[in-house]
This record gives C-alpha cells, structure tokens and sequence, in this order.
C-alpha cells in the first residue's frame, strides 16, 4: 500500500516536473525570437548611422578645403597689406586730383557762360536797330554766335562787302574790341545753287572763304580788331541752317558768321593740368 502511493506520488511529481520544464522553454524561445526581432532592427541602425557617418565625413572634407583655401587668401591678404595701402592711397590722391579738375572746370564755364550773356547782350543793344531777319545773336554751346545775312552783306555772288553793312560791323567790332581776350572766328555759309564762272569766285567753296575774308579784313584795316584773333574760312554749302528746297531755305543759309569765344590757349592750360592715369 506504500509502494503504491509512493510510485503514484513520483507520477505526479514528474508529469510537474514536465509541465514547468516547457513552459520555460516556451518562455525561453520567446526571448529568443524577441531577441532575433531587436538584432535585426539594431543592424539596420547600425546600417543607417554608416550613411550618416559617411555624408558627415564627405561634408567635413569639404569644410576643411574650403577653410585651407580660405587661410591661404587670409595669409595672402596679410602678406599684401601694405601694398593694398599704397594702392589705396595712391587711388585717393588720383580722385582728390580729378574732383579739384572738375572744379576748375565748372569754375571757368560759369565765368564764360557769364561773360557770354554780358558780350550777347551787348551786342543786341548795340544792333538793336538791325531787322532781325539781317542779324542774329545768341549765346550757343558756350560762344556767341553773330548770324549776318547775305541780303545785307553782299551784292549776289559777289564777296565785297557793301558800304551799308559796314556800320553794322563798326559796331560789332567795337564790342570784339571791348572783349579783346576773346578769339574771332569769322564762317562764310552759302546755299546750294552752283556757281559757274570762270575767275573768282569760281564755287561755293571760293565765294564762302572770300566773303569770310573779306570780312576779316574789313575788321583789321578799319576797324582795329587784332587780326591775331581772327580765324577766316568757308564752309561752302555744307553747313545749312535749313533746307535748301525752298526760296525762303536758300536765303536763309547765304549768311557770314562770326563767332566770339574763349581763346583756346586758355582752355589748353585746363588740359595741361587734367590729371592724368598711370
């Protein structure tokens, strides 16, 4: 009876022993598996941080070429210092020199600008009992500019001027004389019908300088005007006032200018002192 209830004690024990023993393992395999799962995943970490790693070692070797070649400008920079000065120094000297230029430019176009108002309204009180289709004055481009007509001036196709105009030239030479740091240039104009003569003049080209020079020597001979200051030429028919086309047009470009500047030695000393570019 002992025997028996010990063989059925020992059953029992086993068939525990035997239900614990797979439940561990049960639990163990389930670990395993859990862990399988979380190696898997960490090697892909692993994986995803190596493409990391590597985009972050590409970017730190170009940062560390561009820093290299960013020293090498520094130290360049630094080594040329002094040179830069200089050269800085040596573009401020050059902008100082140009703006004290452009100051005594401005400086002697105002005072000619002044002094051509004052000589054209002169002259306009002087000729102010001229028709003003005869003579014409304005200030223009920095000159004063006399426009005569020929009607006045000449007999047709002749260049000797008639005794009526020359008081009206008496009274342009006095104001030349009054103003006698001023250059004299004197432009004879014609239209565009040919001449066809055999002696002078011959063209518009000899009709055009012979009534300028003329008019120059009207000027020296009687009315003292330096004939150092005097410039003489023609221009033919190649410098219109307006279109040739017409009567009133032709009439119009038969004209002898004269014109009343600045000497140009004055305006060569402005250029002798420009400063200039090395």
């Amino acid at each position: 009876m002992n025997i028996g209830k010990i063989g059925a004690i020992l059953g029992v024990a086993v068939m525990l022993t035997s239900c614990v023993s797979q439940k561990k393992f049960d639990a163990l395999n389930e670990n395993y598996n859990t862990c399988i799962t979380n190696v898997g995943e960490r090697q892909r970490e692993i994986q995803d941080l190596k493409g990391v790693n590597s985009g972050l070692s590409s970017e730190n070797a170009l940062l560390k070429g561009q820093n290299d070649a960013l020293k090498s400008s520094l130290d360049a920079c630094l080594s040329n210092s002094g040179k830069g000065s200089a050269n800085i120094d040596k573009l401020i000297g050059e902008i100082n020199s140009s703006n004290k230029y452009i100051k005594q430019l401005i400086s002697t176009n105002s005072k000619n600008d002044s002094l051509n108002l004052a000589l054209s309204n002169k002259l306009k009180r002087s000729l102010d009992n001229i028709a003003d289709g005869d003579v014409q004055v304005k200030v223009l481009k920095g000159v004063v500019l006399i426009s005569l007509s020929d009607n006045m001036l000449y007999k047709t196709g002749d260049y000797n001027v008639l005794p009526a105009a020359q008081d009206v030239l008496g009274k342009v030479a006095k104001v030349i004389n009054d103003y006698d740091t001023y250059s004299v240039l004197i432009e004879g104009n014609t239209d565009n019908v040919p001449l066809n003569a055999s002696t002078l003049p011959k063209d518009n080209w000899d009709l055009s300088a012979l009534r300028a020079t003329s008019m120059a020597k009207i000027l020296q001979t009687k009315f003292g005007v330096n004939p150092a200051r005097i410039t003489a030429g023609g221009r033919s028919e190649y410098n219109p006032k307006t279109t040739n086309a017409s009567v009133s047009g032709r009439a119009e470009n038969r004209r002898t200018e004269i014109i009343i500047m600045p000497k140009l030695d004055e305006f060569m000393k402005l250029m002798d002192i420009a400063p200039v570019k090395n």
